[in-house]
């Protein structure tokens, strides 16, 4: 027999019998927590959804930041695990790192406090019962999911014990996860528990019909971040202040409710039409600022994109297929002598800083590289993280901001560019926009125009060419100046 091997259940059975249908009760007694009004409310409800028969328990929980939603979720899968002999269960979230940092991490702290915790081992994949014989039969495990792999899934039947499945961050998991899950869970005179729990950073996708579609079939809860207990409530405050109450980054992080743009689209479909139609304002006295964004594969484009101030229609971008770098690099040279750039802005990831290396070498001035996953420069409101993960986030948000004012070309593939992109939050709570590649398996192309726009914002500029031939420099301004690209917007 292994070590700390049990022989029989029946001892840990019978110390746990009396919550078996009662959560909260194991909760509070065995683990000796203190849970907040919504959690309490969620245990006592999958307690009474035990007492329907060949139904399955299924609680959605759509919450803002910080509201315990990985406490709970330990508490729930030891009670699972701690009450009924041969529970078998399924744990995944929207990425590995959420997993195995978040939820599992969570669990390991519980598991440490819990009074019957001699009687499972924990690795860090599974949750095992050390009864002889019953490690494979009573047992959860940790799953990333896999679309190409959902059978993980399909495996959960258990007839006449107790399966439960928790989908952590369950917005960014896929349909077909789902579609597994549900035919999965269709045992008779079996306990049935699925759950999930997370940010409401889509306004698509099975996540948010567990509250519109198929709100019948769900016992739906959306969790304010200000109503509970623990969460810094100046700070929730300051986002309001700053982002306003109906704003979708308030939506998300603070009061648990869906967004408004779709699938969280960084930027809206209204926003970019009214940029369509605007009429352009003559910003004479603004700087000349050129974008510059390097195709990288075959099917996508090098553009060169001009912009000053709101206007970004009167010089519509030059969009190029195929190009080299040398001939890009000429063709940009002859647009920044057109215009008489003031700056110009390189995407040099990848092949593009051989375009920078080449027109610094042609004597073009006022060329500056620009590194997409370079750090960003501003940081949230509450000063504690970046506000965008990356500087490619942080651009695409000065230019979402920009385009309330300003004025782009009647282009329907701009168009597309710009409400084509999603957007998400990293680990930070930062945000983060999808990469090109996921968006290619969306069916939707790289977003050059729009990258080569928000190049433009990359920095602060001051027109260089209205100043004598003597001091033609660039001047690049430090981010504590007090010049603010958006002060007439």
């Amino acid at each position: 027999m292994r070590r700390d091997a049990k022989a029989d259940a029946a001892p840990l059975l019978e110390a746990t019998a009396r919550w078996a249908r009662d959560p909260f009760g194991f909760v509070t007694q065995t683990l000796q927590a203190v849970p907040d009004d919504w959690q309490r409310e969620v245990l006592q409800e999958i307690g009474s959804g035990l007492g329907t028969p060949d139904e399955a328990v299924r609680i959605a929980v759509a919450s803002g930041h910080g509201v315990g939603k990985s406490a709970l979720v330990a508490w729930i899968l030891l009670w699972a695990m701690g009450t009924h002999e041969d529970t078998r269960g399924v744990v995944t979230a929207n990425t590995e790192t959420q997993l195995r940092t978040k939820t599992w991490a969570e669990m390991a702290k519980w598991l440490r406090k819990w009074t019957y915790r001699e009687w499972f081992d924990l690795t860090s994949t599974s949750v095992a019962s050390k009864v002889v014989g019953r490690s494979q039969t009573w047992r959860l495990d940790l799953v990333p999911w896999s679309e190409t792999n959902a059978e993980a899934f399909a495996g959960l039947h258990n007839h006449g014990k107790r399966t439960i499945v928790v989908f952590d961050e369950a917005s960014a998991i896929p349909d077909v996860i789902w579609d597994t899950t549900e035919g999965a869970l269709t045992d008779k005179e079996t306990e049935l528990l699925w759950l999930v729990f997370g940010n409401p950073t889509r306004n698509t996708g099975r996540f948010r019909e567990c509250f519109a579609r198929f709100a019948h079939r769900w016992r739906g809860r959306q969790v304010d971040s200000r109503t509970v207990r623990l969460t810094n409530k100046a700070q929730l405050q300051r986002w309001v202040d700053d982002y306003g109450e109906d704003s979708d980054f308030v939506r998300v992080r603070v009061r648990g409710v869906f967004p408004r743009a779709g699938s969280m689209q960084f930027i809206d479909g209204e926003t970019v039409d009214e940029a369509l139609r605007r009429e352009v304002s003559g910003d004479v006295d603004e700087p000349l600022v050129i974008g510059v964004d390097v195709a990288r594969f075959g099917d996508d484009r090098s553009v060169i994109y001009p912009r000053r101030g709101r206007d970004a229609r009167s010089r519509p971008p030059l969009v190029l297929r195929g190009v080299d770098t040398m001939t890009l690099s000429g063709k940009v040279t002859e647009v920044a002598a057109q215009y008489r750039a003031d700056a110009i802005f390189v995407d040099e990831g990848g092949v593009g800083g051989g375009v920078v290396d080449r027109l610094r070498q042609l004597g073009v001035p006022h060329v500056i590289g620009v590194n997409f996953a370079g750090r960003p420069d501003g940081w949230a409101p509450e000063g504690t993280g970046p506000l965008y993960a990356n500087k490619r986030a942080e651009i695409w948000g000065r230019m979402k901001d920009w385009l309330k004012a300003g004025a782009v070309v009647d282009d329907p593939t701009l168009a597309q560019d710009l409400t084509g992109v999603e957007y998400g939050y990293d680990a930070r709570n930062a945000i983060q926009l999808e990469r090109k590649d996921d968006m290619k398996k969306r069916g939707l192309a790289s977003p050059d125009l729009g990258d080569a726009l928000a190049l433009t914002f990359a920095q602060p500029v001051h027109p260089q060419w209205r100043r004598s031939e003597a001091d033609l420099q660039p001047r690049i301004l430090d981010q504590d100046h007090d010049y603010d690209f958006f002060h007439d917007l």
